[in-house]
C-alpha cells in the first residue's frame, strides 16, 4: 500500500515512525471495513510476510494507536524468534509500551497522558482502556447514549433494541439482565447503551 493512500488515515507526524518500524519487513497492509468484534489485527502469513488489517473507520490518532498495536505483535515476534512467546505477552507489552514511548509527540497534548498511563501496562483489548476509549468516543455518543458505567443499579437501558436492567456491578463489569427473555448477561463498563428516561 502507498504512502499516499494511508495519508487520509493518520497523522502527518506519524510516517517518520512507520518508516522505522517497517523497516525491511514485508507487510501487507489493508484497510478494512467497519467490524464491531476489532479495530484491528495481525497475521503472520506462511511465506514469512506479515498482514496487518485496519478498520478504515477510525480517527487519525486511533488508527495510528491500532496499528502500532499490531506492529508490535510483528516487532516482539521478530526481535524474540528464537523464544516461543504469546501473542499478547510479556514480550509484547516490552514491545508495545516502548513504541508507545517513542512515538508519543504524533498524540495530541490532552490525549498524550492517557497514552503514557496506558503504556505502563499495556491492555490486549482497546475497549479495557477507559480513559483512551472515552476519548476516542465521546463524540460518538448520541443523545441519549452513554457509556453503562454511567448508569446505576435497577436503572433499565435500551441495547440493539432490547431493554435490559442493571443487577449489580461486578468486580470490572456489569451484570444486566434481558427484561424480554429473562436472560442474564455481562456489560463492559464502556458498553455504549441507550439511557431510558423514566
Amino acid at each position: 500500500m502507498s504512502t499516499e493512500i494511508l495519508q487520509k488515515y493518520l497523522p502527518e507526524t506519524a510516517f517518520g515512525y512507520l518508516k522505522i518500524w517497517f523497516s525491511s519487513h514485508q507487510i501487507h497492509l489493508h484497510i478494512s471495513r467497519a467490524r464491531n468484534s476489532k479495530l484491528g489485527d495481525y497475521q503472520r502469513l506462511r511465506d514469512g510476510s506479515h498482514k496487518i488489517t485496519i478498520n478504515h473507520n477510525l480517527q487519525p490518532e486511533l488508527f495510528f494507536f491500532v496499528l502500532t498495536h499490531e506492529l508490535a505483535h510483528l516487532i516482539a515476534f521478530h526481535n524474540f524468534k528464537n523464544k516461543r512467546i504469546s501473542p499478547h505477552g510479556l514480550e509484547w507489552k516490552q514491545t508495545f509500551r516502548e513504541m508507545l514511548h517513542e512515538s508519543l509527540a504524533v498524540y495530541s497534548e490532552e490525549l498524550k497522558p492517557e497514552i503514557f498511563r496506558f503504556s505502563r501496562n499495556p491492555k490486549a483489548n482497546f475497549m479495557a482502556s477507559g480513559p483512551i476509549v472515552k476519548f476516542f468516543y465521546k463524540d460518538d455518543l448520541s443523545d441519549n447514549e452513554v457509556f453503562i458505567e454511567y448508569l446505576s443499579k435497577e436503572e433499565i437501558f435500551l441495547y440493539k433494541k432490547q431493554n435490559y436492567k442493571i443487577l449489580e456491578k461486578l468486580k470490572k463489569n456489569y451484570l444486566c439482565e434481558n427484561l424480554q427473555n429473562g436472560k442474564k448477561y455481562i456489560f463492559k463498563p464502556l458498553a455504549k447503551v441507550e439511557q431510558l428516561k423514566n
